[in-house]
């Protein structure tokens, strides 16, 4: 017995020492590393397929617009709505521009364009001090956030303080002949070259200016749709319809107006620039006063959006942010960025949230 014991032990050293040879043992893990080579190829099909979904479902599949007569139309010639909400300054509110925070306004409020403002004349502003790479880099995540959530973005040199867009003409036109390069062709952008011409500011300024930042946007992206400002704050569309722009395409004119300030007068005015052929976009609008931060009629709001929709114009709505004034949609003590409860609306706020929410069904 101890010596088949013995042979048994003798056999399992031979067998083990067969085993630490070169290429003993060998053929299980080339079996691995092709089940592994599998495993990365599955997994770079899937990650390819999801790729592709998001190339799908991705902004970049927007209707490219136009503008036929006085109507904002997509490529088929069908006309177009666009609905949606305005940043406060993205220099001082930039928390605001993430991906989050626009898809909920796309799929929970119904919006289907942000307006990404830009200040120039005031402190920390494009042309006051502000740092310009910051701002184009807001900007450029604003667009981009946009097209991956389905939406229409408005690049807005958002003139205030600075009254006459002239101030600032060179700096404008530098910076929409950036935006312009970046984007051209790319179908969610529209570009607005002026916010609101104030203090006195005339057409003939306005038109000036448009004559010569129009041209540098026009050498980049040949279609898309510009938006101009007009004088007194964007209330004096009425000058702009006695003497349009000339030889230019795809050109909207913009009115602002603030509900509880603004009445049957410049409701009357809008009218009679639209029965005249010009195609006017609202830019910016709220429901309280003037001052952006006064009573809110809701009444007159009401009226508003009736007419805005019975002539098809787009309307983006002042503003995406927690400022402490009754236009901004947020309670000035909301720290969220996205997923906002109805708590965190201000009345600005809930009544924008229920008035674009019970529109998502329209096209």
């Amino acid at each position: 017995m101890k010596t088949m014991k013995r042979k048994w032990c003798l056999l399992g050293v031979f067998s083990l020492l067969l085993c630490s040879l070169p290429g003993c043992g060998q053929e299980a893990p080339e079996q691995n590393a092709e089940e592994q080579k599998t495993s990365e190829a599955a997994e770079q099909k899937g990650t390819d397929g999801r790729q592709e979904n998001e190339q799908e479902n991705d902004g970049g599949a927007l209707s490219a617009l136009s503008v036929q007569g006085r109507t904002l139309v997509d490529e088929n010639g069908e006309p177009v709505q666009l609905r949606g909400i305005s940043t406060h300054g993205i220099a001082w509110y930039p928390q605001y521009i993430n991906r989050e925070c626009f898809l909920e306004l796309k799929n929970e409020w119904g919006a289907n364009v942000i307006r990404l403002a830009m200040y120039t004349g005031e402190d920390g502003g494009y042309c006051a001090g502000g740092d310009r790479e910051a701002l184009k880099q807001a900007v450029f995540d604003g667009v981009e956030y946009a097209k991956e959530c389905g939406m229409y973005a408005i690049i807005d040199w958002h003139i205030l303080s600075d009254g006459d867009p002239n101030t600032h003409l060179e700096e404008a036109k530098d910076f929409f002949a950036e935006m312009s390069a970046r984007y051209a062709g790319q179908t969610n952008v529209l570009y607005e070259i002026c916010n609101e011409p104030n203090g006195g500011t005339t057409w003939s300024a306005v038109k000036s200016y448009a004559q010569q930042v129009i041209p540098v946007i026009r050498e980049n992206d040949a279609d898309a749709v510009i938006l101009v400002g007009t004088p007194n704050w964007c209330q004096y569309v009425n000058e702009a319809a006695a003497d349009p722009l000339e030889g230019v395409g795809n050109v909207m004119y913009t009115l602002h107006f603030y509900a509880d300030t603004h009445r049957d007068d410049l409701r009357n005015t809008l009218k009679d620039a639209v029965e005249s052929g010009l195609p006017v976009f609202v830019s910016e609008y709220g429901i309280c006063d003037a001052s952006g931060s006064g009573a809110i009629n809701t009444e007159q709001a009401n009226r508003w959006i009736s007419l805005l929709d019975e002539y098809g114009i787009s309307y983006v709505a002042w503003n995406l942010s927690n400022k402490n004034e009754t236009s901004a949609i947020l309670q000035s003590g909301c720290a969220k960025t996205s997923q906002f409860t109805d708590d965190d609306l201000s009345a600005s706020g809930k009544w924008l949230h229920d008035m674009l929410a019970g529109k998502k069904a329209l096209p």
